[in-house]
């Protein structure tokens, strides 16, 4: 289910025929270019509107036996704390959806510590109660991999079918940085040296602990499928990232990529489906050593790069107000022609700013053609 590209050219008059010279917004309008092409998908003809709807945010949440190996500054009992401040309201991700207006929402894919706690934000989808410490034995089994994949779909889809048309994904799990980096490693065939980084601020004692910890079990998985992969070295709340982004893709619905562990997790599910990288849009680039060579692996241009290395979905949060701009511009900024703008058609093609024309260039400049805004 590929993306019908026959609506691209269409769109990007549009885009160029907007009172602006050619290319003068940037990746905001690669944004809106992708946007515009995903909701045109079924369509007679290209939109002229990009709808953004209820934009929402899983946070998926799982604990890693590969903890037991000293490999992060906190124990596995914090993944729990982190989910019940979630469920209260106080963590960076609960301030950036209030400021953004995005519906928030924890699954529980299998942290050690059940919260004991009812509330609609947050869903439990436990494939155990941790994974098993990868650097000894596998971390799960195929049959918790599938149904993970399964159990991320189906939330992905329920949220969709809820009224979002823009949904994010966040994490949260001690140890899931030394996961990640062991699904990049053993996918990739990269150095294990390269793929590890600090995560939550280890020292170099724990870096190395971390990397030979990673290196085991590495070992046991490579030039393997992704789904080997995902049980010998993966944790559930990855496994379940998975799956939503295939279920999104699905869906025919974008996806706003937060840091290293959401990367992972989209690069692992362009290897199940290659086509789903077209629904992908990369928030930010992360503080983690592995982040850029996940980012090159998919080809990726993020948004921001603000030094962030919290997860959480933070850097997605703090993305969507530049895709709102990105649609805005797309359905409401008015085209050269609707709002009587005179400009040269080559002055404008070269992409130069207007301030550049000499006012007589500008008065007598060819007025260019497009969609009315």
């Amino acid at each position: 289910m590929s993306l019908n590209r026959s609506y691209s050219p269409h769109i990007q008059h549009r885009i160029d025929q907007k009172t602006k010279p050619i290319g003068a917004l940037g990746m905001l309008e690669d944004v809106a270019h992708q946007l515009a092409l995903i909701q045109s998908q079924g369509q007679e003809s290209a939109v002229t509107e990009i709808q953004i709807h209820k934009p929402s945010i899983l946070v998926f949440a799982g604990d890693h036996g590969v903890a037991d190996e000293g490999v992060s500054i906190a124990p596995s009992a914090v993944t729990q704390q982190m989910v019940m401040n979630f469920l209260q309201g106080g963590a960076a991700i609960n301030g950036f959806c209030r400021v953004n207006d995005i519906d928030f929402h924890v699954v529980d894919c299998g942290i050690l510590n059940p919260v004991g706690i009812e509330s609609p934000q947050l869903t439990l989808q436990r494939l155990g109660t941790r994974t098993e410490n990868f650097t000894h034995t596998s971390a799960m089994t195929a049959e918790q991999v599938d149904l993970g994949i399964q159990l991320g779909k189906r939330i992905a889809q329920q949220t969709i079918d809820a009224g979002c048309n823009l949904i994010m994904f966040g994490e949260m799990g001690i140890g899931n940085t030394s996961s990640a980096s062991a699904i990049l490693a053993a996918l990739t065939n990269h150095p294990v040296e390269d793929c590890v980084g600090l995560g939550t601020g280890i020292n170099s004692e724990q870096l190395r602990i971390k990397i030979n910890s990673v290196s085991q079990g590495v070992q046991r998985c490579l030039h393997s499928d992704p789904q080997h992969v995902l049980s010998e070295v993966g944790g559930f709340e990855i496994v379940q990232m998975v799956g939503a982004f295939l279920g999104a893709f699905e869906k025919r619905t974008p996806i706003v990529v937060d840091g290293f562990i959401v990367s992972v997790a989209a690069y692992v599910a362009t290897l199940i489906e290659p086509n789903c990288r077209d629904y992908m849009i990369f928030a930010h680039r992360s503080e983690e050593s592995g982040h850029k060579m996940v980012l090159e692996l998919l080809d990726a241009k993020p948004l921001l790069d603000l030094g962030l290395r919290l997860g959480e979905g933070t850097g997605a949060a703090l993305a969507l107000p530049l895709i709102k701009a990105a649609a805005d511009f797309y359905t409401h900024m008015a085209s050269f022609e609707s709002a009587a703008v005179t400009v040269s058609v080559n002055e404008a093609s070269e992409g130069n700013d207007f301030e550049d024309q000499a006012p007589e260039d500008q008065a007598s400049g060819e007025q260019a053609t497009g969609d009315q805004a």
